[in-house]
């Protein structure tokens, strides 16, 4: 195993995983990073999605060759020294039931916010359809995205 140094959430980290070791495992094993969930494996739940570059990818798909010289951001890094905006919406709209797609649906509300800071219900739809709730909360999802786009004022919300 080749020792290789990851940017995740803004601090360097130096790993060893062969090159086409999945993200998700080296985040959760090696890193200790357990926010970014396990799901399906093949890219399909968006559990486990990350930013890479500022981009929402399934970590479960990408190599972790892939990101050298990358900038890697998981649920833990979504917030600075206080609850990123959409965070703070989950909670006062009680988003989760079983709460095991939560990070997924958190970085990629986090991402649409960057790109659409003030998206429609069509926007939330299409960003959102990438990440499957088998408790079927779209609709608190789609209310907590909007309430954090108010919050920030049109500015999306930072991450």
């Amino acid at each position: 195993m080749r020792k290789r140094v990851l940017r995740v959430n803004g601090r360097d980290h130096e790993v060893s995983a062969s090159g086409d070791t999945p993200l998700l495992w080296v985040l959760r094993e090696e890193l200790g990073l357990t926010g970014t969930k396990f799901g399906c494996g093949i890219g399909q739940c968006g559990a486990c999605t990350v930013h890479l570059d500022g981009q929402p990818v399934p970590s479960c798909l990408v190599p972790v060759e892939q990101t050298r010289g990358r900038e890697i951001t998981t649920i833990e890094g979504l917030a600075g020294e206080r609850l990123h905006p959409l965070q703070a919406a989950w909670i006062e709209l009680q988003v989760p039931q079983c709460g095991y797609c939560q990070s997924g649906q958190l970085m990629a509300a986090a991402a649409l916010l960057r790109e659409h800071p003030d998206p429609s219900d069509e926007d939330i739809d299409a960003a959102m359809s990438r990440v499957l709730c088998r408790c079927g909360t779209y609709q608190r999802v789609r209310a907590a995205i909007h309430r954090a786009a108010r919050t920030t004022g049109g500015r999306g919300g930072g991450a």
